[in-house]
């Protein structure tokens, strides 16, 4: 990899669709940071993959009769597909059964690791379901979390983000047959980690965490950094390419881990800048497990990180009324990026309401299509549907250009990966659309004035190159949107996000506005 910044986002198990906490989760602000720097200039990496090994696409696959790669195969293509809807474009997501050498490389770099003594035998209690006669591992065995007490699968708590070996969960039982689980001493391969502690303590403090990343990190350092198995006896997933383990799957976290590292040359020259998006449940992967792959390989990556917490769906409301696919197709993408990128669960936990994003349609349908709407039909009437012969200007011009001004200085912050924040990013750019709104209705009573020059087409001009801004600045929010509005404008599409995209269509140019809203439908 040789581009400046490489950007990631968690690789979801395929064991199901996307729903809305995927969406207000890595994905949708992980592209929108990725679309503003490209505009900017930048060259940006962004990946992700599918973690179709994931105990729980075998454990679905058990319960529903199936084959775990018939399962994995058809969720993949269904999250694929609601990314695209969504629009969000990586550059590449890796597909373990798909992706040309995927395998052999994974194993390649588990034998590496395996000849270096990082990873290394032990053995460990592990739970055994005796009906099933399986090993639990994973999502196959449900307890308590021994570290903070909430529902748990073995490995790993999603909760607090702290591995459990298995043996260590608390009261587990069979996620199949539901039989309460017997410990049975189990040789199995792990990552020891506590011989990266100084590596680790140091890369940690070298980057800026957040805050509950920071606190997992230094109390794992101070509990005694743990023993991360890396393999499992199993039937599903990469075979462990170590003598001795003949029946062990490589773990579908060291996987994912090592994932985003796939067709990236570690030899080679790093990139500037690695930001992983994530949600706060999988972060020890990113924050823990990466770092100590590329470590053992001497590679030290600057890498910084941006954690969601939990986007939970309110009381009352099923399940099946929040998968990605079905509001994509109710609201359109561009309220549904909007909605889950102004709830969305950054330092806390945030719950789906419905009502909010019914409201964040409206914004559109009101606000910024009624103000485009008007404009268009405007420049129809007085100027035959071409641009009018004016430069920009009108009542309170130079007012809202100031306003402007020092709104786009605010977005290009918002938007920025030193200060990320799209929630910030929707409301700059409400605001614009609510002011440039104000300035059409006011300078709209210049038709009704008995002169021979009309004034009403500078301010016709000057809101027609508001929206050419627009089409530019909101395109990292809502690009479906901002692409219709540029095409109606005859302007290029994924201009830079800053002062120098507020220019008008040229005198005379047709514009094109689509037969129904610009943002959303």
């Amino acid at each position: 990899m040789n581009t400046p910044v490489w950007i990631t986002a968690t690789p979801p198990a395929t064991h199901g669709e996307l729903h809305i906490g995927h969406l207000a989760g890595p994905y949708v602000a992980a592209d929108v940071l990725t679309r503003f720097l490209r505009a900017d200039g930048e060259a940006v990496r962004f990946t992700t993959g599918t973690a179709d090994h994931a105990g729980s696409v075998e454990v679905r696959a058990l319960r529903h009769h199936r084959k775990p790669e018939e399962v994995a195969e058809g969720y993949r293509a269904a999250m694929v597909a609601d990314w695209q809807r969504a629009g969000v474009e990586f550059d590449h997501i890796v597909g373990p059964r798909k992706d040309r050498g995927y395998g052999r490389w994974v194993r390649d770099l588990f034998s590496r690791l395996y000849a270096r003594g990082v990873i290394a035998p032990r053995t460990r209690l592990l739970p055994y379901c005796e009906p099933c006669e399986r090993w639990l591992h994973g999502a196959h065995a449900t307890g308590t979390c021994p570290h903070c007490g909430a529902v748990s699968d073995a490995g790993m708590c999603h909760e607090c983000a702290r591995p459990n070996d298995g043996g260590d969960l608390l009261a587990p039982r069979c996620a199949i047959c539901d039989t309460p689980a017997v410990a049975k001493r189990c040789r199995r391969l792990y990552i020891p980690l506590e011989p990266f502690r100084d590596q680790l303590s140091s890369y940690w403090n070298m980057v800026e965490l957040p805050p509950r990343l920071a606190a997992l990190c230094e109390s794992l350092v101070e509990d005694g950094l743990p023993d991360i198995a890396v393999g499992h006896p199993a039937s599903w997933g990469l075979t462990v390419p170590v003598e001795g383990f003949p029946e062990h799957r490589i773990d579908a976290c060291f996987e994912t881990a090592a994932m985003h590292l796939f067709g990236y040359d570690v030899t080679g020259p790093l990139p500037r800048r690695a930001l992983h998006f994530s949600g706060f449940g999988h972060s020890f992967c990113h924050a823990v497990l990466l770092p100590v792959l590329l470590l053992a390989q001497d590679v030290k990556l600057p890498q910084e990180f941006d954690v969601n917490e939990s986007y939970v769906v309110e009381e009352g409301v099923g399940e099946g009324h929040v998968w990605a696919l079905d509001l994509l197709t109710e609201y359109g993408s561009d309220s549904l990026r909007r909605h889950v990128l102004q709830t969305r669960p950054h330092g806390r936990r945030t719950v789906f309401q419905r009502d909010r994003l019914v409201a964040a349609r409206q914004e559109l349908d009101e606000n910024w299509n009624g103000w485009l709407g008007r404009l268009f039909a405007a420049v129809r009437e007085e100027c035959d549907g071409r641009a009018p012969q004016a430069l920009p200007g009108g009542t309170g011009w130079h007012v809202l250009e100031r306003r402007l001004r020092r709104g786009i200085e605010d977005l290009r912050e918002a938007y920025g990966p030193d200060a990320f924040d799209p929630r910030r990013a929707v409301a700059i750019l409400d605001e614009m659309v609510r002011s440039v709104a104000d300035f059409g209705y006011v300078n709209a009573h210049e038709r009704c004035r008995p002169t021979t020059e009309c004034g009403h087409h500078r301010a016709l001009a000057a809101q027609l190159a508001v929206a050419s801004a627009l089409a530019a600045w909101a395109r990292p929010v809502m690009p479906e949107g901002a692409d219709r509005l540029a095409a109606a404008l005859q302007a290029e599409p994924g201009r830079p996000v800053d002062w120098s995209s507020l220019l008008p269509p040229a005198a005379g140019t047709r514009l094109a506005p689509p037969s129904g809203p610009v943002f959303g439908f």
